[in-house]
C-alpha cells in the first residue's frame, strides 16, 4: 500500500473564487452569529482543538507559548466564556451589548492540505449605554476544511490595530 505524499501548499494567486466566497460566506454567518448573540452556535464553529486568540495591543505578532494574551481560550475556555457572557453574572454584557461585526478584504492567503490560512479586516463596534466602542483590527485564522463549503476554526486569532485598549480598557465581546 503506497503512502499518499502530502498535498503541496496552494499559492494565493491559485485560490479558487469559489473558494473565496465559501470563506466570505462562511465569516459573515459568524458575524450574523455574534451580532445576534446565538453564541452556542457560534461555538460550534470551531474544531474540538479550536483556538480564540486575542494578542495583546503591544505585541499583535506575539507567541501564544511566550506572550500575554488579552485572551488565549482552547474549546474548553471558550465554552466557558460563552456560557459567561449569556448569564446575568456577566456585569459588562448583561444586558447584552449591541454590536455590528463588519468584514471586508477577505482573503485566502494559503493552503495545505484541508487548512486555509485566511486574513479578512474587522471592524467591531459596541454599544452600551449610549457609548460606542470600535475595534478595528485583522482577523488571522487556520480554517479546516470538512466538506465542499463548510469549515471550522483551528485557530481564531483578531489582532487589533489599536495602540491601547482606551476609552473602554477591556473587551468583554466576542471580536
Amino acid at each position: 500500500m503506497a503512502t499518499q505524499a502530502p498535498t503541496p501548499p496552494i499559492a494565493p494567486a491559485n485560490v479558487p473564487d469559489s473558494l473565496v466566497r465559501s470563506v466570505e460566506r462562511y465569516l459573515y454567518q459568524e458575524a450574523e452569529l455574534l451580532d445576534t448573540w446565538r453564541l452556542h452556535e457560534w461555538l460550534e464553529l470551531f474544531a474540538p482543538h479550536g483556538q480564540y486568540q486575542v494578542p495583546a495591543t503591544d505585541k499583535p505578532d506575539g507567541d501564544p507559548t511566550r506572550d500575554l494574551f488579552l485572551i488565549q481560550d482552547d474549546r474548553f475556555l471558550l465554552e466557558q466564556r460563552v456560557n459567561s457572557l449569556l448569564t446575568r453574572a456577566a456585569h459588562a454584557e448583561y444586558p447584552h451589548s449591541r454590536t455590528r461585526h463588519m468584514i471586508t478584504n477577505v482573503r485566502v492567503v494559503g493552503i495545505v492540505g484541508e487548512r486555509l490560512s485566511v486574513t479578512a479586516n474587522f471592524v467591531v463596534f459596541r454599544m452600551r449605554s449610549g457609548v460606542i466602542d470600535t475595534y478595528v483590527g485583522q482577523y488571522r485564522s487556520v480554517l479546516l476544511q470538512e466538506d465542499e463549503g463548510t469549515f471550522r476554526y483551528e485557530t481564531r486569532k483578531a489582532v487589533l490595530d489599536l495602540d491601547a485598549l482606551r476609552p473602554h480598557g477591556k473587551v468583554s465581546v466576542i471580536l
